[in-house]
């Protein structure tokens, strides 16, 4: 009886086009958050082009989705905004083909009213809420190597007199460009392509010779069920069309 209602189920189901979805035309694609916007370009474009396959998308810092893959998660792609994290994988034998497909750099950024009147990369000792990543995520540790940077060429005491106005670690980009939007911090350190996507902030170039190109990777991860759909979406990213969709989001591609 139990299976007779099963297959009732399944025939009404389809009568009615909610058919139980087919995985082996569904692709996980893990990504770092700074690549919600791009990537979310990119997933339209791509079930267009391959029509019956739905790409599902997960943003975080590249540090968790690097630990999730570690402990078996389903993923078949991932996308990192730091190298570190997908050479670790590739090493460790969790995912292959690893490449750099974008490059990005890093921002200041304020609110609309400026509220600590802050004009220039030398001025952000005048705040008083300043929101960077975490110090394991990459966007926080690129803001560390900045001002580290600042120390290195002669301005003593700036990292320290920095971090002495930080008011929140955020363990994402998005996290970090929220503050700001939502008008609770003063500035914030982000990548250059959150600014394309934010709405309500201004951007403050930092300085070429402090700041630093960061490089975004691209690999296979060992054990998708569907590494052909997998390869496929690596080479649409690559393509041209890939590309201008990156360059639309304020990422540099490869």
């Amino acid at each position: 009886m139990r299976g007779e209602r099963a297959g009732i189920a399944l025939v009404i189901a389809v009568l009615l086009g909610c058919a139980p979805a087919d995985s082996s035309r569904t692709l996980h694609v893990y990504a770092a958050s700074s690549l919600a916007e791009s990537f979310a370009a990119i997933e339209h474009a791509f079930e267009a082009a391959h029509p019956g396959t739905d790409v599902v998308m997960a943003f975080a810092g590249s540090q968790v989705l690097r630990l999730q893959i570690e402990q078996g998660a389903p993923a078949d792609v991932f996308a990192s905004a730091d190298p570190a994290h997908m050479q670790a994988l590739v090493e460790r034998g969790h995912v292959r083909d690893g490449r750099i497909f974008a490059h990005n750099q890093l921002v200041l950024i304020v609110p609309p009213g400026n509220p600590a009147r802050i004009e220039s990369f030398r001025d952000l000792p005048r705040a008083s809420r300043l929101v960077i990543g975490t110090e394991n995520v990459p966007v926080g540790s690129y803001a560390r190597r900045v001002l580290r940077r600042a120390e290195a060429a002669g301005d003593g005491g700036f990292a320290a007199s920095v971090l002495a106005r930080v008011a929140s670690e955020e363990s994402n980009v998005r996290l970090v460009r929220a503050k700001v939007e939502l008008g609770e911090a003063d500035a914030a350190i982000v990548y250059r392509s959150d600014t394309v996507a934010a709405g309500g902030v201004r951007a403050i170039e930092i300085p070429p010779a402090l700041n630093v190109n960061t490089d975004y990777s691209i690999g296979i991860v060992e054990g998708s069920v569907n590494p052909d759909l997998a390869a496929a979406w690596l080479a649409f990213v690559l393509s041209r069309q890939g590309r201008e969709l990156l360059a639309r989001h304020g990422f540099a591609a490869e």
